[in-house]
C-alpha cells in the first residue's frame, strides 16, 4: 500500500469531537501528539510560520535520538503553549490535512491539548482576565472608570507592575477603552426598501463584538454609514455576548457552549427573517462561520446562523457582484498598505477587502498576506511578547516598503501591533478598511 506525498484536494475539516470522553484522555492525546509531531518533523514546511514549529523541531534536534521518541512527553506542552490557533499551517502549508490518509489537523490537535490542560489544571488569573473580554469591557467603560483605566495602561510604572504581577508585557501597547459604547450610540436606519440580490440578502443585522463595543466603536459607526450610503436597511442584534473565541483559545470549551447558547437564539431569529449578519472582527465572524459549526455539527440553529454570517467586505463585494453597491467614491486614498489577518484568510472568500479598496480611483493597495504574530491575547502576555514581535517583523517591513499613506488591517488588534512594530519611523496613518471605505465615499 503506497502513501501519497501530499494532497491535491481542498482541505476538509472534521467536526471537533469534544464531547467524547476520549477527547480528554491525556494518554490518547499524547499518542496523537507524538504521531503528529513525528509527521511534522519529517516535513518541516511550517518552520517559518510561527514559533510553534521551530520549538518542536528544536526539541527533536536536541534530543538524545534526534527523533520524536527522544523528546520527553512533558515537553510536548511547550509546543502547545506557543500555538495561538491562527490556522495558517492547516490552510496554507500542510500537505497532509484531510482528506489525506494521515489526517493532520494541527490547530485542532492543539485546541484539544489546550482543552485537556484547562480541564486538568484550569487557567491562571491573567488568562481568565484576558479571555473575559465582555466583562472587562463592561467594567472598563464605566464612565467614572474609563479615564483611569486608559491612564494606567499608558503609565510606565503601572505597566511594569502589571508585567510583574499579571504577566501583561509592559511594552505592549494596549487598546483604549471608551465610555461611548457602540451599542448605546449606534444609529441604525431601517427605512430603506429591501433589495435582495442573487448573492446577498438586502437587509443587515450588526453583531457588534466586544472590541467594537468597548474599544473602537468608530469602526462600527463607519460600517453603519457605509450601509446607509448604499441604502441597505440595518439593525443591531437585539442582545449579544462574547462570541467565545477568547475562551476557545484558552481551551475552555464549556464556556464556549454557554456563550453559544446565549447568542444563537438572537442570531437565529434574524437569520430566519432573511438578514445578513455582519461582524467587523474577523475572529468573531470565524467563530460563527467555522468553529461553532465544527463544535456543534448537529445543531441546525448553529448551521443556519453560519450560513447567514458575513465578513463586511465579503458582503459588500457580493453586493457589488449583484450590481447593488454604489461606487460613487469621492476621495482617493493614495497608497494603502493592507494586511490580511489570518482569521479572515481562513474563511476562504478571497481578498475581498483588497478588491473593494481597489475600486476607489487613484488608490494603490499593497497587500501583505502573512501572520502578524499578535493573536487576540497571545501577544499581550509577557512570555510571548518578544515572539510576537519576531513573528511580525517581516510584516512590519513589508507594510512600510511602499511608503504608504495608510496602514490597515481588518483585524484592529493586528493593525495596532503592526503600527507598534513599524516604530517611530512610520509616517502612515492607521485606519481600519471600513474607515477608509467610508472616507472614500466622502461620508
Amino acid at each position: 500500500m503506497s502513501t501519497r506525498e501530499g494532497s491535491l484536494e481542498a482541505p476538509k475539516r472534521h467536526p471537533l469531537d469534544w464531547k467524547n470522553p476520549d477527547f480528554y484522555n491525556e494518554n490518547s492525546l499524547m499518542a496523537e501528539m507524538e504521531r503528529t509531531y513525528d509527521i511534522c518533523h519529517g516535513c518541516r514546511r511550517c518552520v517559518s510560520l510561527c514559533t510553534t514549529f521551530p520549538r518542536l523541531f528544536d526539541l527533536i534536534d536536541e534530543s538524545t535520538t534526534g527523533e520524536i521518541d527522544g523528546v520527553e512527553k512533558n515537553k510536548f506542552w511547550e509546543v502547545v503553549d506557543r500555538c495561538y490557533l491562527c490556522d495558517m499551517c492547516f490552510m496554507t502549508k500542510c500537505p497532509y490535512v484531510p482528506p489525506h490518509e494521515w489526517n493532520i489537523d494541527f490547530p485542532h490537535l492543539m485546541l484539544r491539548a489546550k482543552a485537556v490542560k484547562f480541564q486538568n489544571k484550569g487557567a491562571s488569573f491573567r488568562d481568565k482576565l484576558l479571555s473575559n473580554t465582555d466583562l472587562v469591557g463592561k467594567l472598563a467603560t464605566i464612565h467614572v472608570v474609563v479615564k483611569s483605566v486608559n491612564t494606567i495602561n499608558k503609565t510606565p510604572s503601572a505597566r511594569k507592575l502589571m508585567d510583574g504581577m499579571l504577566g501583561i508585557h509592559a511594552d505592549r501597547k494596549l487598546p483604549e477603552y471608551t465610555a461611548q459604547r457602540f451599542r448605546s450610540h449606534a444609529k441604525t436606519n431601517a427605512t430603506f426598501d429591501v433589495k435582495n440580490g442573487d448573492n446577498t440578502p438586502g437587509k443587515v443585522a450588526i453583531y457588534a463584538t466586544c472590541y467594537i463595543n468597548y474599544n473602537e466603536p468608530g469602526i462600527g459607526h463607519d460600517l453603519l454609514k457605509i450601509l446607509e450610503h448604499n441604502e441597505i436597511p440595518t439593525c443591531l442584534v437585539e442582545k449579544e455576548a462574547c462570541c467565545g473565541m477568547p475562551k476557545l483559545e484558552l481551551g475552555d470549551l464549556k464556556t464556549v457552549e454557554k456563550l453559544k447558547n446565549e447568542n444563537i437564539p438572537h442570531l437565529l431569529k434574524l437569520a430566519k427573517e432573511g438578514y445578513a449578519i455582519l461582524s467587523a472582527v474577523p475572529s468573531c465572524t470565524l467563530m460563527y462561520k467555522q468553529e461553532l459549526p465544527l463544535m456543534f455539527p448537529d445543531d441546525k440553529a448553529v448551521q443556519t446562523v453560519a450560513a447567514a454570517m458575513f465578513d463586511p467586505f465579503e458582503y459588500l463585494a457580493l453586493r457589488n457582484k449583484d450590481k447593488l453597491l454604489k461606487t460613487d467614491f469621492k476621495v482617493s486614498l493614495g497608497r494603502v498598505a493592507y494586511h490580511i489577518p489570518c482569521h479572515q484568510r481562513v474563511q476562504n472568500f478571497g481578498k475581498k477587502t483588497r478588491d473593494m479598496l481597489q475600486l476607489i480611483p487613484d488608490t494603490q493597495v499593497n497587500v501583505v498576506e502573512r501572520c502578524s504574530g499578535h493573536d487576540g491575547t497571545w501577544g499581550v502576555k509577557s512570555e510571548y511578547f518578544a515572539d510576537s514581535m519576531k513573528i511580525g517583523r517581516p510584516v512590519f517591513k513589508q507594510m512600510g516598503a511602499s511608503e504608504p499613506d495608510y496602514i490597515s488591517s481588518d483585524c484592529a488588534i493586528a493593525a495596532r501591533h503592526i503600527e507598534q512594530g513599524m516604530g517611530n519611523e512610520n509616517k502612515a496613518q492607521k485606519l481600519h478598511p471600513l474607515t477608509l471605505l467610508r472616507k472614500a465615499y466622502g461620508e
